[in-house]
């Protein structure tokens, strides 16, 4: 590997040491993440600090992202076609129900929001484009989890299933029981499962190759959305998600799968 080839790959490593658990590092913990010397710490640092992506705290001499980055994180979302095609189905919803409607994508191990409508009831949701939450632990991931193979779906859940509520799931064996509902109703729900008193009902968007790639979740306070209600609601959104994926079939947009290449995955593991 060339040395300007490295020093790329080695930037980026900087960029992506940080996460919502550390948002602040030291030039120190930085280097010892990425695995260099302090002295090139310090210059990719200043060279990304001049370029805007990374900005240095200059009373505590801590780092964190910069404005850059922020910047090119809207004008991804300003561009991207699935959110442009989804927004006005998302805003009938949104009418409909009053109730927060989200946009998500699968990314790893977790769904990350890329469009949310908050809905206009009192009571609402604390949730911000860009946040990755456990896909096992919502609606949102369960839905797209629901049609993926099995393997893939084990090597998500390989990497940990942490109780965040009482009513988490956290058994794989009763996890999987749980997609075979959502693969026979269409959506899934999520009941508190990632946040008590907060409960979600989301189907899946599909490409043209029909494999999921986003999802769309109605989400709102327990004592609105309970169980009936959300059994109400989900073949609503399920249908609202069939006309996003023909959307996408007559725009022939190529959406691709985030978490892995999807078609080189189900060949391999036929």
């Amino acid at each position: 590997m060339g040395e300007s080839v490295r020093a790329v790959e080695r930037a980026l490593d900087v960029l992506l040491c940080f996460t919502n658990q550390t948002p602040e590092l030291t030039m120190t913990q930085i280097a010892d993440q990425v695995g260099i010397h302090k002295s090139t710490a310090h210059r990719l640092l200043a060279t990304l600090e001049n370029k805007r992506f990374i900005q240095r705290d200059p009373d505590t001499g801590v780092y964190r992202l910069g404005i850059r980055l922020l910047q090119m994180a809207y004008l991804t979302l300003e561009q991207n076609d699935l959110r442009r095609l989804a927004a006005p189905f998302m805003h009938k919803l949104c009418d409909l129900y009053e109730e927060n409607i989200d946009l998500t994508l699968l990314d790893d191990i977790d769904v990350v929001f890329i469009n949310i409508l908050e809905g206009p009831r009192r009571v609402k949701l604390a949730a911000a484009i860009g946040q990755r939450l456990p896909a096992f632990a919502t609606a949102s991931g369960k839905a797209i989890l629901g049609f993926l193979p099995e393997k893939l779906v084990k090597q998500i859940l390989d990497r940990g299933m942490p109780k965040l509520t009482p009513s988490t799931i956290d058994s794989p064996e009763v996890f999987f029981e749980d997609l075979n509902s959502v693969r026979e109703r269409g959506f899934a729900i999520s009941e508190q499962e990632l946040e008590e008193q907060i409960n979600a009902v989301a189907a899946p968007i599909f490409n043209q190759e029909n494999h999921p790639i986003a999802s769309i979740a109605v989400a709102g306070p327990a004592y609105r959305l309970t169980r009936e209600r959300m059994m109400e609601i989900g073949p609503v959104v399920v249908t609202t998600t069939r006309a996003i994926s023909q959307e996408i079939n007559i725009a022939t947009i190529p959406m691709t799968y985030s978490a892995v290449n999807f078609p080189e995955f189900v060949k391999n593991n036929k």
